[in-house]
């Protein structure tokens, strides 16, 4: 084992040790918030202290093996080379695991998230493309096990939506779709076009991490809040009461707005949660900017130049390319089977993130 990966272990199993003391210690105290933070950073250290406790065993399994051999007794000795070399294996496939456990964590990958996705390029057909993307997620967060609570909405002249935005809930929901955002491309001969023309259209989908008080502190004074009335289905409440919020962030210009409940306070209480949201990932990108790391998928403004994926229609396909990875199974991925795809880009982001330790480590 490379002697710097070594030391990050003995480092990581040091320190869960030390939180194990910390929480089962008598001083802890009542602090609900402090036990939290301590039991969070334990779990995520588990897996590697975990892994390294086992490593460590079969590390001194190996030792033993050696002395056996020194016994004389040929069936011993025969016994410890076999044992030594099963070992090493398996040492051998731990330490190329430890390169992917020891990889920063990103602290929201454990969160809930925020969906907007609008229709950008291509007017009617854009916003059209935008209703395929909700409904794509829709339905790969139901074979997730996730929940979708809709959030706002402005539905289309004729058909989708020009915008859109969701919540979705479930476990590790961000860790997935985090690399959603950016403009999605389709090409495909609409409805409307009497020549078969293909056509090409975009709209933009944002994800952001579900911010909580302590993630961002907004100040009170720094909101502006209005109320109107809700606009579309609704029945009698509609237009009648001022139901619908909408809630301004004066230092960013940030805007939410939320009319999917019949009770403002419900409505505002929505609006809030994704105002955090917006405000929480704003900053997030401005710290990104300080260290010079530009986000390596944002929203860009749905220019067809700016595009991140591609579903193309006739030939049935799907190119990611950022990642230069394609699939000809779109009708699957608009079915909400976008695993392969997900799976590609998480394997990615894992692979630069090692490249960047690596030369740390050999800075």
């Amino acid at each position: 084992m490379e002697e710097s990966m070594r030391k990050r272990l003995v480092a990581t199993k040091n320190r869960y040790e030390e939180i194990e003391k910390e929480l089962s210690s008598d001083d802890i105290g009542s602090d609900i918030a402090f036990i939290t933070k301590l039991s969070k950073e334990k779990s995520d250290l588990s897996d590697a202290y975990e892994l390294f406790v086992k490593y460590l065993a079969l590390e001194s399994d190996v030792k033993d093996s050696y002395e056996m051999e020194n016994s004389g007794d040929p069936e011993l000795i025969e016994l410890a080379k076999e044992t030594r070399k099963e070992n090493l294996a398996k040492m051998e496939q731990m330490e190329a695991d430890f390169k992917t456990i020891l990889l920063p964590k990103d602290p929201n990958d454990d969160k809930n998230i925020i969906v907007e996705i609008r229709g950008a390029v291509g007017g009617d057909e854009a916003d059209l493309f935008a209703g395929d993307l909700l409904d794509m997620y829709g339905r790969y967060a139901e074979k997730q096990g996730w929940k979708i609570q809709m959030l706002d909405a402005s539905p289309g002249p004729s058909g989708g939506y020009s915008y859109v935005s969701f919540m979705v809930k479930g476990e590790s929901v961000y860790s997935k779709l985090k690399f959603e955002s950016g403009a999605h491309r389709v090409q495909r001969v609409p409805k409307t076009e009497a020549s078969g023309r293909i056509h090409t259209s975009t709209a933009t989908v944002l994800v952001m991490p579900e911010a909580a008080e302590v993630d961002v502190q907004i100040n009170p004074s720094d909101l502006k809040i209005d109320t109107y009335h809700s606009q579309g289905a609704g029945g009698q409440n509609v237009n009648k009461t001022e139901s619908a919020v909408r809630i301004t962030h004066l230092p960013t210009g940030l805007v939410v707005a939320c009319q999917t409940e019949k009770a403002q306070l419900q409505n505002k209480a929505i609006a809030l949660q994704m105002i955090r949201a917006k405000v929480y990932s704003y900053y997030q990108e401005q710290e990104d900017a300080k260290r010079a790391t530009e986000r390596k998928l944002k929203v860009g403004t749905g220019e067809r130049s700016e595009k991140i994926r591609t579903y193309n229609y006739p030939q049935n396909r799907v190119t990611d390319h950022r990642i230069g990875f394609t699939i000809n199974q779109l009708d699957r991925v608009l079915q909400g089977e976008l695993d392969s795809i997900v799976e590609a880009l998480i394997h990615f982001d894992q692979e630069q993130k090692m490249l960047e330790q690596e030369k740390k480590d050999n800075a």
